[in-house]
């Protein structure tokens, strides 16, 4: 039995497929090169509009993925790989990847119709569902927000889209409410509530903020006071200005009611 010569069968495999090889390591190496020129070129262009920070890296990772795959596509060519095959091979697996992976994907398609959309942006202070909280970061699968108890909330995208989202962000109008006795001047109690509103910087002046009465209670009439704030500001108007009206009140003799309630036993008679 003839030992077949190793040597000569090397060097056979590498005069057929050496130059295979040479092409394909340069397409790879132009692919990286290229890939990487492409991806500086459009995060300089995104740097110019008012796209977001995490839709821009969104953007410049799609286009070097979309470069690199036609630069592997390229490459497996020169191999002699049957480049259609495998698309339809890649494609049939991927078909069957989807049904697997269906409520990752949902929130990846979500996810792309959050950046997109801009429906909200980092920082920005919103309510979805049952849930408020500051806006962190907008991931492809998951939102992260953070509440007012410093907790972090993962809601999954596919939870957001077509969910009703109130948007905080810039102006809040506050709802405070104070009471006066029965026997106080409603007039000077007015202007009293609206000199506070008026001294405190955190108040806008523009909206203007209203202020009256909206209920005649058992132990006192209401006054609803509702001014404008920046959104950041929304608790501190709330500390800011009860401490001033109750140190006003106090100030100027002002009675603030509180629930009481009148006995009155009657003797039988018999």
């Amino acid at each position: 039995m003839e030992i077949p010569d190793v040597t000569k069968i090397v060097t056979d495999l590498l005069v057929r497929y050496s130059f295979q090889v040479v092409a394909a390591v340069a397409i790879l190496f132009a692919g990286l090169l290229c890939a990487r020129i492409v991806g500086g070129f459009i995060e300089r262009s995104l740097r110019r509009t008012t796209v977001e920070v995490h839709l821009q890296r969104l953007l410049v990772r799609a286009g070097k993925a979309l470069v690199l795959l036609f630069t592997a596509i390229l490459a497996l060519d020169k191999f002699g790989v049957q480049v259609t095959a495998l698309v339809a091979g890649i494609s049939v697996a991927g078909v069957a990847a989807g049904f697997a992976v269906q409520g990752i994907l949902a929130n990846l398609a979500a996810g792309l119709s959050i950046m997109l959309s801009q429906q909200f942006r980092i920082g920005d202070y919103i309510e979805i569902g049952r849930v408020k909280g500051q806006v962190q970061s907008i991931d492809l699968t998951m939102t992260v927000l953070r509440t007012l108890e410093d907790a972090r909330v993962l809601v999954p995208n596919r939870k957001i889209v077509g969910e009703i989202i109130y948007n905080y962000t810039g102006e809040r109008r506050v709802t405070l409410t104070v009471q006066v006795g029965y026997n106080e001047d409603l007039d000077r109690a007015l202007r009293t509530v609206r000199d506070v509103l008026t001294e405190n910087p955190r108040v806008l002046r523009d909206p203007p903020p209203d202020v009256g009465i909206t209920r005649l209670a058992d132990s006192g009439i209401q006054i609803t006071l509702r001014p404008w704030c920046k959104a950041d500001d929304f608790w501190r108007v709330h500390y800011e200005v009860y401490r001033a009206l109750l140190d006003r009140f106090r100030q100027q003799g002002i009675e603030i009611p509180f629930p009481q309630r009148e006995v009155r036993l009657l003797q039988a008679t018999g």
